[in-house]
């Protein structure tokens, strides 16, 4: 699990592109996951019928997906890894907006002077 900070020198520049960034490698990693229950489930068929057992298809599904769970942890740590610190990019920049919104509120300059503007 990642604590929610972004990489070291992380700009304004990164965290722009990040939610569009989060969005690709979420949507690479899920289907990366995707691919490896059904990859496990044709194997799981196959091998079943080359000793002329019949699996139904979605105990075969169930079975896929139990093994891909973990497998997946492993075998996608590259992806997991950066959809965990493009999460990181995206919070700290919604935690970043959202103190500037209540320094706002407050009346204080968001600048961080701690003074009103006249």
């Amino acid at each position: 699990m990642s604590d929610a900070t972004p990489p070291e020198g992380a700009t304004g520049q990164q965290t722009a592109g990040a939610g569009r960034r989060l969005a690709r490698n979420l949507a690479f990693y899920t289907l990366a996951r995707l691919g490896l229950v059904v990859v496990i489930t044709v194997a799981i068929i196959g091998i079943a019928r080359l000793v002329s057992v019949d699996i139904p298809l979605v105990v075969a599904a169930l079975f896929a997906l139990l093994i891909a769970m973990p497998l997946s942890l492993t075998l996608f740590k590259k992806l997991r890894t950066r959809v965990n610190e493009d999460i990181a990019l995206v919070d700290e920049k919604r935690r970043r907006d959202k103190a500037q919104l209540r320094a706002r509120l407050r009346g204080e300059n968001p600048d961080g002077d701690g003074g009103t503007s006249a």
